[in-house]
């Protein structure tokens, strides 16, 4: 804070302003943007009692990157230190797990392993870390190899 009418001072109200301000999934990369909605999807055949597979399958057209993506939903799901928070599939908002999720996942595809711990270290211990990149790894090579 360097005085009370400037300087600092309207630096930190704009930060603060901006954390105010929802993550939209038009934010996130094309990768993180597809595996967001197939989460989505995921959690409303797991609540209505279905098995998700067939139609992440008909939709992705792809039985590979179907399983790659349950695979890494399944084991987020399990260590995860809640229930993961998810929108509907038409919110454009994301909740701050997705956020999360969609961050990780990013550094992921840009083999930035030090930016996806960051993402998840206060949530996980290292061992279930890697297991997850190890997933997210799996999905983006069946999504672009």
């Amino acid at each position: 804070m360097k005085d009370r009418h400037g300087g600092e001072t309207r630096g930190a109200a704009g930060w603060i302003a901006r954390l105010h301000v929802p993550a939209t999934v038009n934010d996130l990369s094309p990768i993180a943007q597809r595996f967001i909605f197939r989460l989505r999807v995921v959690a409303v055949y797991r609540k209505a009692g279905r098995e998700p597979l067939a139609e992440l399958t008909s939709r992705l057209g792809s039985i590979t990157v179907a399983v790659k993506s349950l695979q890494l939903v399944e084991s987020m799901a399990h260590v995860w230190p809640e229930p993961v928070h998810v929108q509907r599939c038409c919110c454009q908002i994301l909740s701050h797990d997705e956020l999360t999720i969609a961050r990780a996942l990013e550094a992921i595809a840009e083999n930035n392993v030090d930016g996806f711990d960051a993402q998840l270290a206060d949530l996980m211990p290292s061992d279930t870390r890697k297991t997850i990149a190890n997933a997210a790894g799996e999905l983006i090579v069946a999504e672009f190899g």
